[in-house]
């Protein structure tokens, strides 16, 4: 059993990944649904907290069905962490977890994210204080490090563990690399493999398929799976997952009434979650891998994607059911 402060998990639990514009309410209810053990919120500005923006304060929506679920927040600035923390906590978490990875230029360019990294002591103390500022379990998600020749991950790992740190999940590229290459998950096996370290260590990065998650597990000893790109369009993924660790067998894919049903419920959810306009934009990139595998879908897709009302891609759900009720996904 795998456990983070008071959570206790499965041996090898599989955790959503925070996404922007990915892991928002409904498409967290579905990985749920679909076997994910614990879901994260998609990382959020604690300046945008502490300024009260809309954005920001959205994004803080949970729901019971969702738990275990973490609220990720970034940022550079000690104060406005130590108050956004007072901000999150009322909303009744399971979770906290501190964004020290996201490599987007933006972010970084802030001194958040990734780029704490190029000032480990900073990385630290803010994890520290922010233990010390609540009683929820504080997580991390980092990387390798900023660049190949600062890659100090075991060392780095020891220090947020000493601070208190619930749990670490690392990416296996470095800043420098952002998502190209593969990732190098044998420095992650490092933490988990020192003798030091207790609390879990999760991995994360080109998890793209059942028999990575097995590798990840049976290879490289880690305490759990963390997915993000794998799973967009793809919230089945997650049980997939674990009836391929289960019985080292796959399961058949959704048939199109499955999808079907799903994409048409995602879009429910977020048009009643975010409006018409924002719910129908953002359910968007979810459709080309709701569909993949089937031939021909080119043109239902560009309908989906051009449609501006809900109703609309209802009409086209509706097409495809009729045209594919009898194909099998290739």
């Amino acid at each position: 059993m795998v456990q983070i402060g008071n959570i206790k998990l499965s041996p090898f639990p599989l955790l959503l990944a925070p996404m922007e514009d990915v892991s928002d309410p409904p498409f967290r209810a579905l990985c749920k649904e679909g076997g994910a053990d614990v879901v994260y919120t998609e990382f959020i500005s604690s300046e945008g907290l502490i300024r009260d923006a809309a954005k920001s304060i959205q994004k803080l929506d949970i729901y019971e069905k969702e738990r275990p679920v973490g609220i990720q927040i970034f940022g550079a600035n000690l104060d406005s962490m130590l108050r956004s923390v007072e901000i999150v906590e009322a909303t009744k978490p399971d979770i906290i977890d501190i964004n020290f990875g996201c490599p987007v230029k933006k972010v970084v360019c802030k001194g958040a994210g990734a780029g704490i990294l190029k000032d480990i002591p900073k990385m630290v103390k803010l994890t520290e204080s922010m233990v010390k500022r609540t009683s929820l379990p504080i997580t991390v998600k980092t990387r390798l490090g900023w660049d190949h020749d600062s890659v100090k991950i075991v060392e780095v790992a020891e220090r947020l563990q000493d601070v208190g740190c619930a749990a670490i999940s690392i990416h296996g590229r470095t800043r420098a690399q952002m998502y190209k290459g593969d990732a190098d998950w044998t420095l992650i096996a490092k933490v988990k493999n020192n003798s030091r370290m207790h609390i879990p260590i999760f991995g994360n990065g080109d998890v793209n398929t059942p028999e990575r998650a097995l590798l990840m597990r049976d290879e490289y000893g880690l305490d759990g799976a963390m997915i993000g790109r794998a799973s967009i369009g793809n919230p089945w993924f997650f049980r997939q997952v674990k009836h391929f660790l289960d019985s080292g067998a796959h399961l058949p894919s959704p048939n199109i009434k499955e999808r079907v049903e799903i994409t048409r419920r995602h879009l429910e959810m977020s048009v009643a979650w975010k409006g018409e306009a924002q719910g129908v934009l953002e359910t968007r990139r979810h459709y080309t891998n709701y569909f993949k595998g089937f031939e021909n879908f080119k043109p239902y897709r560009t309908r989906m994607v051009t449609s501006n009302h809900s109703e609309q891609v209802f009409e086209v759900l509706n097409e495809v059911l009729e045209e594919y009720a009898s194909q099998e996904v290739l």
